[in-house]
This record gives structure tokens, C-alpha cells and sequence, in this order.
């Protein structure tokens, strides 16, 4: 059906049947599956013409069924914090942290409470409290703490459970302190241990340790020696898909092992008596791709290129000759037949839009170095303007820079760097000591690229940030680039460009005079609260830092703000220094500058701030926003909390910080009558707060809990939670609602607008 029809229809049908599915909030039963196929048989057989029709009903039962199987694989509800006894192999290769090591473990069995159970996947673990050397291979016996993937749901922020879904992760925890912990030797043969001895031997080789961790990053795709600066340098330049094995650089490998066949052919021409030329070099770049496919660990972008590969080299060796678009739609339905959950990644859409871009709009203009300059120029610009509405789409953030930088570094990393990276990784095996200049002379050649690109970095319009996009934007902006790019002589091409106009428009309603917008959003066990009028804003507390140098300030406040379109901040409050709600309060200023700076505890903070003092107000839109007096003086930290209630004409929101139920009594009695009251929660619902005296006095309207899902401090305590429902005040916690959106309207009550976790729900989100 392929061969007669062509893979174009077929592939585009099976993908619209299998995105058909990723829409949906949760998953039909698996009967409903086999209709499905048995449908799709029936099409296919007896109305030939609706066999295009097949395809796609074929493509939203493989999905249906892969996304069932993918869920029902994950820990089982009831084993969420309850000890299990594994055994597995360790995967990919370890990151060891100042706080932890984390690690992969394929489970092959398991138990609970001493009994037998049938369990296994792949799991994400960190180690905690002096954690044993974890080698890539080794095979452990652990008592492990578990729950099901879960993560943050903000405006504009990653989904980590679709991620999750994608790469197979079916739990994720920690190693629980028991003398059962012990290795148990390591598995016969596993690919990953000859990544970390290739890894060891560029280190021992290559001098500077940053040089060493790029060349790791080009070889093997060991991403463990770079730093955050090191990432935000490849976002400003556009290149995050340079700095790690990805489909573009199995591609190199194949082109590599196409240079090879050839001089094999250059030095032994008599071999084209017995083996044809061009299925040899098919196969030498397919055989190449592989190797290096394996070196990376077969991530999933690595394996979705191999299979892209395999049939361009599979066409050519049973010598068919299909067209460029005939070979990606082939690669297409492989793709997606092998993994119809991979079009959750982002990697799957860039690679594919963006070769079918090329094929569609770049045409060869002469021969030699000159049709070589003006493809690989050309090239780079349609690649950065038609993945611009993707990157958005999916980053939240482009880079104007980028196709300049992809222009220098894209030739050089892959013509020049990975080239001599993997010649040095032969030498390695072959003859180490042959190995160390070749590794020398490309690590240097890492480091003058990389200088280049860290002054790139600094240049404006390295970071550019737009409103969260809309699909209808993203689809118009895919069209206009196509109209952009289309061949000479299709009228008005320039109107192409009009079409990425939505992608600047923010997705807000206005705000009136006297109205303001409140966010909770969704930091874990933390807080972090975005305030909205109509040309003001304010950010109080900004997540937790950890040593993992995760930083909920950029991950989380940063993009949100950016998602919902605010470009300036006037005022940023940490309620007090503890880490969940000041670990982000640093980079959030380093973003805004200008703001004003005020926190409770101003000298425990790394970063110049002023105290809030009781009184101080600021009157925004007609929205005022006022320091209460808290309870400073009772000794206990959390009550130097900076409470700030913030009243427009309609309603009033009280953000408490982390106050006790002994700064409650000072907080209560100094706040005046007014419109309807939403209360933040004092202490995430901490027992030693939201006192019954409390609520009677505030007497709010709802009550907004900001916590972790499954925290180890048990937040919010139940009791706390009786508390508020006796009084008859409906609450909302972050674990279970995402980010929350409050309207307060100048002329209506304060109502909640959304709750991200609920407003898109998906299958894989719970």
C-alpha cells in the first residue's frame, strides 16, 4: 500500500490518528482499541479508497493502546510511600550532586512488605546521605520510597508528566537508609559502561575540565560535567541541540561512516566488484549510526534518527529511489509505529518539521563551494524561522541570535569537532596513545567555539520571550512560514510574515481600574504568589533553590511571568529567608533590576533587601497594597513573615507567608473591614497555624493552599482542613489544583478563573 500509493497520505493519517489521542482526557478501554483495528482491517480490505481513512483510524488505537499500556505500568497507587524492595540495573549515567546522586534503575523484580510482586520499569532515583559510588551497569538490591510521576502545572511551565510518559519513567523516588542496600555485580554486557570509559578517558586526556566536559557532551553525550551558565549559553545561541547527542549528530555519524566507506573504496577500488558502491555507503552510514546511536544510550531522538536512517539506507540497498518527502513520510510512519508516544517530545516535531521545511523550500543554487555556502546559509535561516513557532511553542523563548550562531557552530561542531571526537574515540580502543592529540586537539577546538558562542551570548536578542502561544497562533505562524518560503514567483510572499503576528499577542483579558489578578502557583512544598493590576506587578516569595541547582525562581516565577505576558516588576517580597520561599527571590531580581526589594528577614538573605515595616503601602490602579504588623517579636522565625494584603474595589487577598497561630491574633486585629477576603493559607496548612480564632476573624471567602504533592511534612494538616470546613470557607491546594488563577473585578466578588491542572486536562496528568 505503501509502494503503490506513495507514504506521504498514510503518514500524515496515521499521525492525525495518533495526536487525536494525546488530546484526550483520559484513555477509552482497551475493547474499544480492538474495534478500532478491527475497523481499520475492514477499511483497508474492502473499500480500497478508504484505505488513507485506515491509517488513521489504525493510529488512534496503536496510541490508545501504547498510552494504556505506558499508564498502567506505573506504580501502583496504593505502594505511593510505602518501602519496596528492588533489584535492577543501573541505566544511563549517573549525575553525582553535592546533596545526592541520581540515577536510572531498570526494576526486574520487586517487593513489598517481603512478598513477591510483579513490577518493573524504569525509575528515577536519587540517593541521599553519602551515597556509594553508582557506576553505570551495576545491579543493585535497594529499599527504595516511590511515587507515581508527578510534577508543576504553570503557566508556561514544562509538563513533566507528559515528559515522563515519554521516556518510559514509570516512578520516581528515593534510597531509603537499610543495610539490604547492596550491589550485586554488574550486568554482562551494557553499552552505558563503555560510554563512562570513554568518558573517563577523554578526562584523563584532555587537561582543562571544561574543554573535557564538551568533548564528553560531543562523544557520548554525557551532559554531567556542564553547569547551568553552560545551558543558558546554548539557549541564548539557539544550540541546546548541539551540546547533546541528538538526531542531528547520528546524522553526522552517518555521514562519518559514508567518508569512511568511501576511502575505503578510494584505497581498495576492487572491492566494487563484489559489494555495489552505493549500498556499501548504505550501509556503512546506517552500521555508523548504530554505533554511535548506542554510545548515546539509544535516547529516544537518537533511535527516532536511526530509524530515519535505516530507511533511506534499506530504499537504497533494495535500490529504490524514492523522493525526499517519500523517504521522511516512510521514516515517519516507522517512526510512529515503533513509538507513538514520541510525539509528546519536542524532538520528534523539530526534526521533522524541520527537514520537511528544507526539502520544501531550499532548491540548489549551482554546484561546489559556492551551492555548498548558499544551502548551508539558506539553510540556517529556514530552519530558524520555520522552528520558531515549535521553539515557542515548547521553550517559551527563542533566540534572535540563533541563526547566526547555527551558522558557525552547526559546520563546526559537525564537519570539525564531532569528526575528530569520534576519530578519537577509535583511537581509543585502537591505540590510546595515538588517542590523546586527537582528543587534545579537539578539545581545543571546543573551547575556541565555545568562547565565540559566550560572547554571543551577551549580545541582545540572545533571550527572546513571548506570551504563552496558542495553538490556532502556532498553526498560522507554521503557515506563514511555509508562504514565506515558498519558490519565486507565488505572489505577495511577504505576507507570510503577517501570520506570525498572533504569536505576540499575550493571553490575557485587560484589567480594569481597581481590579487585580492573583496567581498561587505551583512550586511544590513552597510558595510563590504573582499579583496583577492593570500596569503594576509584584511577586511575593519565589519557590525553594536546591543543590541540584534547580531554581524554582527561573523555572517556574520567570516563565510563568513571561508566559502570561508581564515584561516589568515593580515590587518583589520575600515573606522570610527559609529556602522554599526565598530560594528563587535571587534570580528573580537579577531578572528585574529595578524592582523594589523588601522581605521580613533582609539579613538572612544573599541578595540587598529592605525590611518591610507595618504601614508601608503603594496604591497601584486604584489597588492598594499594604504591610500589615505581624509577629516579629514572639522570637519565632516564621513570624517575621511580611504579610501584605492587597485590596482592589471588589475584593481583598491576604498573603501570610509562614505565620503561627502566635503572630495570627496581631495579623487579625490590625486588618480593617472591606470587600470579600481570599486568604494564602499561613504555613502551607501547617498544625501550628489557621487557628480557629484565626479564620472566625478573617473570615474569608476561600482559602488558598500552596503545598507538595505527598510532602514529607504532611501538609495540609487534616486537622487544618476541618478547620476551614467547619467555618463553611472552600479551600484549594496547589498539589491537587495546579497554579491558581483569582480574579478580583472592581465591580464583582473576588472568583477563581482557572486551575492549570484541571483547565487542560491530559491522560497522563493526574
Amino acid at each position: 500500500m505503501l509502494h503503490r500509493n506513495g507514504a506521504i497520505g498514510p503518514g500524515m493519517m496515521l499521525l492525525i490518528g495518533v495526536l487525536v489521542v494525546q488530546w484526550l482526557p483520559a484513555l477509552p478501554a482497551r475493547v474499544f482499541c480492538v474495534a478500532l483495528v478491527v475497523i481499520a482491517l475492514g477499511l483497508a480490505w474492502r473499500v480500497p479508497r478508504l484505505r488513507w481513512l485506515a491509517w488513521g483510524v489504525f493510529g488512534i488505537a496503536w496510541a490508545c493502546w501504547r498510552g494504556g499500556m505506558a499508564m498502567e505500568s506505573r506504580l501502583p497507587r496504593d505502594w505511593e510511600g510505602r518501602d519496596l524492595q528492588v533489584v535492577g540495573t543501573v541505566n544511563d549515567l549517573p549525575m553525582r550532586r553535592d546533596d545526592a546522586t541520581g540515577f536510572f534503575l531498570s526494576v526486574t523484580r520487586a517487593e513489598l512488605d517481603g512478598t513477591p510482586v510483579t513490577w518493573h520499569g524504569r525509575v528515577r532515583v536519587n540517593w541521599y546521605n553519602d551515597a556509594p559510588p553508582i557506576a553505570p551497569c551495576g545491579r543493585w538490591q535497594l529499599t527504595l520510597r516511590l511515587k507515581r510521576p508527578r510534577g508543576l502545572i504553570n503557566p508556561g511551565g514544562s509538563d513533566s508528566e507528559r515528559t515522563a510518559l515519554e521516556r518510559g519513567i514509570v516512578a520516581t523516588g528515593y534510597v531509603r537508609d537499610d543495610p539490604s542496600n547492596v550491589p550485586l555485580g554488574r550486568a554482562r554486557f551494557c553499552i552505558d559502561g563503555v560510554r563512562d570509559a570513554i568518558s573517563r578517558g577523554i578526562a584523563a586526556r584532555v587537561a582543562d575540565t571544561h574543554d573535557a566536559a564538551l568533548l564528553q557532551v560531543f562523544a557520548v553525550g554525557d551532559i554531567r560535567g556542564l553547569n547551568q551558565q553552560d545551558w543558558e549559553v546554548a539557549r541564548a545561541n539557539g544550540i541546546p541541540h548541539l551540546i547533546s547527542i541528538s538526531g542531528f549528530h547520528v546524522g553526522v555519524a552517518a555521514l562519518f561512516g559514508i567518508w569512511l566507506a568511501r576511502l575505503a573504496y578510494w584505497v581498495l577500488p576492487a572491492w566494487g566488484l563484489w559489494l555495489p558502491r552505493p549500498q556499501a555507503l548504505a550501509a556503512s552510514a546506517l552500521l555508523t549510526a548504530g554505533l554511535y546511536s548506542a554510545l548515546a544510550g539509544f535516547s529516544l531522538p537518537t533511535v527516532r534518527t536511526l530509524l530515519m536512517i535505516g530507511v533511506v539506507a534499506l530504499a537504497r540497498c533494495l535500490r529504490r529511489q524514492p523522493t525526499g518527502l517519500q523517504s521522511l513520510a516512510m521514516a515517519l510512519v516507522v517512526v510512529l509505529l515503533f513509538d507513538p508516544l514520541s510525539v509528546l517530545a519536542a524532538g520528534f516535531w523539530l526534526s521533522f518539521v524541520g527537514v520537511a521545511f528544507l526539502m520544501l523550500c531550499l532548491t540548489t543554487r549551482g554546484r561546489g563551494l559556492r551551492g555548498f555556502l548558499h544551502e548551508l546559509s539558506a539553510g540556517q535561516l529556514v530552519m530558524t524561522l520555520s522552528l520558531l513557532p515549535l521553539t515557542m511553542w515548547f521553550f517559551g523563548e527563542a533566540s534572535l541570535v540563533g541563526a547566526l550562531s547555527n551558522l558557525i557552530a552547526v559546520p563546526f561542531v559537525s564537519f570539525v569537532i564531532v569528526p575528530c571526537a569520534l576519530l578519537g574515540m577509535l583511537l581509543l580502543g585502537l591505540c590510546p596513545p595515538l588517542a590523546t592529540p586527537m582528543l587534545w586537539l579537539a578539545g581545543k577546538l571546543s573551547h575556541a567555539q565555545w568562547w565565540l558562542l559566550e560572547r554571543m551570548a551577551t549580545w541582545p536578542g540572545a533571550h527572546w520571550y513571548l506570551p504563552e502561544v496558542r495553538l490556532w497562533a502556532l498553526l498560522l505562524a507554521t503557515l506563514g512560514a511555509l508562504w514565506l518560503f515558498t519558490p519565486r514567483g507565488v505572489p505577495m510572499r511577504w505576507l507570510g510574515g503577517l501570520l506570525f503576528l498572533p504569536l505576540l499577542l499575550p493571553p490575557r483579558a485587560s484589567i480594569g481600574e481597581g481590579a487585580f489578578q492573583l496567581w498561587v502557583l505551583d512550586v511544590g512544598q513552597g510558595l510563590a504568589v504573582l499579583v496583577r493590576t492593570q500596569h503594576h506587578a509584584l511577586v511575593y516569595d519565589a519557590g525553594a533553590r536546591y543543590p541540584s541547582d534547580f531554581d524554582l525562581g527561573e523555572a517556574v516565577v520567570l516563565r510563568s511571568m513571561r508566559a502570561l505576558g508581564i515584561v516589568d516588576l515593580d515590587l518583589l517580597v520575600a515573606s522570610h529567608a527559609d529556602n522554599d520561599h526565598a530560594g528563587g527571590v535571587p534570580v528573580v531580581a537579577r531578572a528585574f533590576p529595578a524592582a523594589q526589594r523588601y522581605s521580613g528577614e533582609p539579613e538572612r538573605l544573599p541578595l540587598p533587601m529592605a525590611p518591610c515595616v507595618a504601614g508601608q503601602s503603594w496604591v497601584w490602579d486604584g489597588v492598594t497594597v499594604r504591610v500589615l504588623p505581624s509577629g516579629a517579636k514572639s522570637g519565632v522565625r516564621n513570624d517575621h513573615s511580611c504579610v501584605l494584603l492587597i485590596e482592589g474595589r471588589g475584593g481583598r487577598a491576604l498573603l501570610t507567608g509562614d505565620i503561627s497561630s502566635r503572630a495570627e491574633p496581631t495579623v487579625a486585629g490590625d486588618l480593617p473591614p472591606g470587600p470579600p477576603l481570599v486568604l494564602s493559607v499561613p504555613h502551607h496548612g501547617s498544625r501550628s497555624s489557621s487557628s480557629a480564632a484565626f479564620i472566625q476573624a478573617t473570615q474569608p471567602t476561600l482559602a488558598l493552599i500552596s503545598s507538595g504533592w505527598r510532602n514529607r511534612f504532611r501538609h495540609p494538616h487534616p486537622l487544618v482542613i476541618q478547620r476551614y470546613e467547619d467555618a463553611g470557607i472552600p479551600w484549594l491546594n496547589t498539589a491537587t489544583s495546579g497554579a491558581i488563577q483569582v480574579d478580583f473585578p472592581a465591580d464583582a466578588p473576588p472568583r477563581v478563573t482557572s486551575e492549570w491542572r484541571r483547565c487542560q486536562p491530559r491522560y497522563w496528568r493526574e
